[in-house]
């Protein structure tokens, strides 16, 4: 069974401010609608897949998702989807919204966006949602790597960040969204180090070489088993994310370099990420 680890919830233009939509068209080439609709998930996705879907919370990049809407949308679709909250603790009353996520609206995960929000992960001011995190089981999905918003800090994007997080909370499961692109190797080196970090291949694979290149070092570094599926839906779909990996594993290396392992990649597709996360029963 197919887990799609990065999927949102969006409504344009009510969770979408004009300052990121004006600069969202930066995200890839062509133009992606970002309003969220359930049936273009559900018929671009196996129908036997379940996905973690959450908002987000951003105020320095004018994005905002309550998580009264994800729980709700959860609720509509409770046999496919897992409901992360979304945290922004640059604002006041974030610990209220935690908690809130966690013990009314049933949410079972955390979604960070250190950049797009402006703030490290890794300051133990934020030690209370580490420990709240850690000691109710609560995955945290991170944003890690770059984006398009032009007012969002890029030191706090790099997937070293989480090292720091790590250390201090071993037993934390932690996901870093899109592999850390563009900086893949330093987000190799975390998961490699860390049990419980894995990282997420979510909305690489319309960056062809992009991806091929950090599936070798994934290979060379020996780490296919801290990879998770994800789409990144609505900037991409579920399907054409799995195509996209299997066109990656296909092109031939040059001579003398190993190739993608074919294998691992369809592994990869089919992880059992709730597992891994901790959220199989429930």
């Amino acid at each position: 069974m197919l887990v799609d680890v990065h999927s949102h919830l969006f409504g344009c233009p009510d969770h979408l401010g004009p300052g990121f939509l004006a600069q969202a068209g930066r995200a890839r080439p062509d133009e992606v609608d970002l309003t969220v609709r359930w049936e273009q998930y559900a018929a671009s996705a196996p129908a036997d897949s379940l996905a973690i879907v959450f908002g987000g919370k951003a105020r320095l990049s004018d994005l905002w998702v309550d998580d009264e809407s994800v729980a709700a949308y959860v609720a509509e679709h409770s046999d496919r989807l897992i409901g992360f909250m979304a945290l922004d603790p640059t604002q006041p009353g974030w610990q209220e919204e935690m908690r809130r996520g966690h013990r009314d609206l049933g949410l079972r995960g955390i979604k960070l966006m250190p950049m797009y929000a402006g703030f490290d992960p890794g300051d133990e001011e934020l030690d209370p949602l580490w420990t709240y995190a850690s000691d109710h089981g609560l995955p945290v999905l991170m944003h890690t790597g770059t984006t398009f918003i032009s007012q969002a800090p890029l030191e706090y994007a790099r997937p070293v960040l989480a090292d720091r997080v790590a250390r201090r909370f071993p037993e934390q499961r932690l996901v870093l969204a899109h592999l850390g692109h563009p900086y893949e190797g330093e987000c190799i080196a975390v998961i490699r180090k860390h049990s419980h970090v894995y990282a997420d291949v979510s909305a690489l694979h319309y960056r062809p070489y992009q991806l091929w290149r950090a599936l070798m070092l994934v290979q060379e570094y020996g780490v296919w088993d801290k990879l998770l599926f994800g789409s990144d839906y609505p900037f991409t779909t579920v399907d054409d994310s799995v195509a996209g990996l299997r066109r990656v594993a296909r092109i031939p290396s040059p001579a003398g370099l190993h190739g993608v392992d074919t294998g691992e990649v369809e592994s990869l597709i089919a992880r059992d990420a709730l597992s891994l996360l901790g959220l199989s029963n429930g």
